[in-house]
């Protein structure tokens, strides 16, 4: 057991970070959830006892997908010692909320710890929760102590598990903080460069659309691109319906261009039709992509939207500077949703 003066070094430590640790009301209920994966229902008082860590995510934000391997880390690393990381999927598009669709991205992910199905915003609602990352953290004793809302700040809220599981009484908390290895979209965004802001393509949250006409929305309409665009406009080529959520592509050869300034380009999209697969090619000011293809992309360019998903298309290699891509899908049926950046 760590004794007073571990307890006190490491709030020590917290409060040179700016964050002590305060009493912010007891730790929710999770009883509106609308299912669970990876365990049974859990309960503030099932909880009792252990430190709770819980995370509002919803598998396409590339926000909480960069947070993602200090959560596996911290569950691997502390719950042999009194954490539970609970995960709440509560989503922010359609498809998110069909329960088979977040069964196959927890096991994609690797997720191993309790997810709490929320697809009525239930629990969200029970925690006033508003933002996708969210972590909130409890004590033994079933009292909120703290949160973060956002990406960052990974040493200052493990610092608190570790406070929390020390006053908890656990022994031989390990001091040191966790290392993580990312990849792909998990890896942190090139903050310094990154001056494109994520934006939605159906017309309730649309921002920057060259083209946009409310008198086309929600039926067939013949998009022709603009052919220059403004840092951070998109535009559309081809038969498209532009929908609430989401632009939909009605013909085969539609493109998406987005003018951007940013290391990283990620499109949230869907193939539409049950099972069905969509092609697509990406080129970087009319080339393709070499060296800064992400992972999602071959070098030559070609891609394929197999899920609903988030896909990397551009990482770029070396100094990030504007560019223009151009993502032309080769199957009819694609739904675009959003375009985020990294």
């Amino acid at each position: 057991m760590l004794g007073d003066g571990a307890v006190r070094s490491i709030a020590h430590r917290l409060m040179g970070a700016g964050s002590p640790l305060s009493d912010e009301g007891s730790l929710p209920t999770f009883a509106r959830a609308t299912g669970w994966l990876n365990s049974g229902a859990l309960t503030p008082e099932t909880l009792r006892g252990q430190v709770v860590l819980v995370s509002f995510w919803t598998y396409t934000c590339v926000n909480w997908l960069r947070t993602l391997p200090y959560l596996r880390a911290w569950a691997a690393k502390y719950s042999g010692m009194g954490l539970t990381v609970v995960g709440v999927h509560t989503p922010e598009f359609g498809f998110e909320g069909e329960p088979s669709n977040v069964e196959q991205h927890t096991r994609a992910l690797g997720i191993e710890y309790p997810v709490a199905v929320d697809t009525d915003y239930g629990v969200w609602n029970d925690f006033a929760n508003h933002y996708w990352p969210a972590v909130y953290l409890a004590d033994a004793a079933g009292r909120l102590r703290y949160h973060h809302f956002g990406e960052g700040e990974y040493d200052m809220t493990e610092m608190a598990i570790q406070q929390l599981l020390a006053e908890s009484g656990a022994s031989d908390v390990d001091l040191g903080l966790a290392t993580v290895e990312p990849s792909g979209l998990e890896v942190a965004a090139d903050w310094s460069s990154l001056h494109s802001p994520e934006t939605y393509l159906g017309y309730a949250r649309s921002s920057g659309f060259a083209s946009e006409d409310s008198a086309f929305f929600d039926e067939p309409h013949s998009y022709a691109a603009h052919r220059r665009l403004a840092r951070n406009s998109w535009d559309l080529s081809g038969d498209w319906t532009v929908g609430r959520e989401a632009s939909t592509l009605n013909e085969a050869g539609g493109r998406l261009s987005f003018a951007f300034h940013a290391r990283d380009l990620n499109l949230v999209a869907a193939p539409g039709a049950a099972k069905a697969e969509v092609s697509f090619t990406v080129c970087l000011d009319g080339m393709p992509p070499d060296a800064s293809h992400g992972s999602d992309v071959l070098a030559g360019g070609r891609g394929l939207i197999s899920s609903p998903n988030t896909y990397q298309l551009v990482r770029q290699q070396g100094a990030v500077t504007d560019r223009l891509v151009e993502i032309e899908f080769l199957d009819p049926g694609v739904q675009v949703y959003c375009v985020t950046f990294g």
